[in-house]
């Protein structure tokens, strides 16, 4: 087998704002740990899942919300987390951005180096 075959492109999306004098990004790390937010209810769920320190996602999403200027959790103390209307939106066109990016990535390598 070539090892053409077993390459493939990996597109990494990154979402920041513009008005920001930060370096945090809403990229593939704080999408899958609003995932876990979204399913399981919890941030400390969501890390510990992630192999994660509670203390890192909550330094993570609270750096992220400041350079966006986006509420991404609203915060129940020991009943959990959910993700804002904004912060669900958020994670759902980057998702979705992601998904198809990297369909098109795949694509275009796959007429080029095939």
């Amino acid at each position: 087998m070539s090892s053409k075959m077993n390459l493939h492109p990996i597109i990494r999306l990154a979402v920041m704002s513009e008005d920001s004098d930060s370096n945090s990004q809403f990229g593939r790390g704080i999408a899958n740990l609003c995932l876990g937010v979204r399913e399981k209810g919890s941030l400390n769920a969501a890390a510990k899942s992630m192999k994660m320190a509670y203390s890192k996602a909550w330094r993570i999403i609270k750096e992220t919300e400041a350079a966006l200027g986006i509420q991404l959790l609203d915060r129940d103390g020991a009943h959990g987390s959910t993700l804002t209307a904004e912060g669900d939106k958020l994670l759902d066109a980057y998702l979705e951005v992601d998904e198809k990016l990297q369909k098109i990535a795949e694509e275009e390598f796959a007429k080029r180096f095939a």
